[in-house]
């Protein structure tokens, strides 16, 4: 009975893989690089990646996105991390990279 409640809250034993990113894909758009790594979680794949830019000081800032939907394809889940990349380029062109942080989720 433990077992089941530890599960449904996600404590779980180290029995169960942890979730391991996949083997990704590139892709410059709109003067940043979107890189797809989605996470595999058992026999699936959760939608991964970020976005790249480098800055005029020579930096690279990083904004990283990890969200819910789950794939049974590999490709399904770089497929839709790209497009998802894409998105939150478009909708936050002027503030996705305004701030001073190297690195954040987004």
């Amino acid at each position: 009975m433990a077992s089941f409640f530890s599960k449904l809250f996600g404590r779980s034993s180290g029995s169960e893989t942890q979730a391991q990113p996949a083997a990704g894909k590139t892709e410059n758009y709109a003067d940043c690089v979107i890189r797809a790594t989605p996470q595999r979680e058992g026999s699936q794949y959760r939608l991964a990646g970020s976005i790249e830019k480098s800055m005029p000081d020579g930096a690279t800032k990083v904004r990283s996105f990890i969200r819910a939907d789950l794939f049974t394809s590999e490709q399904d889940a770089i497929d839709s991390a790209m497009r998802k990349g894409r998105q939150i380029i478009d909708e936050q062109r002027a503030a996705l990279f305004s701030d001073d942080a190297q690195s954040r989720p987004v």
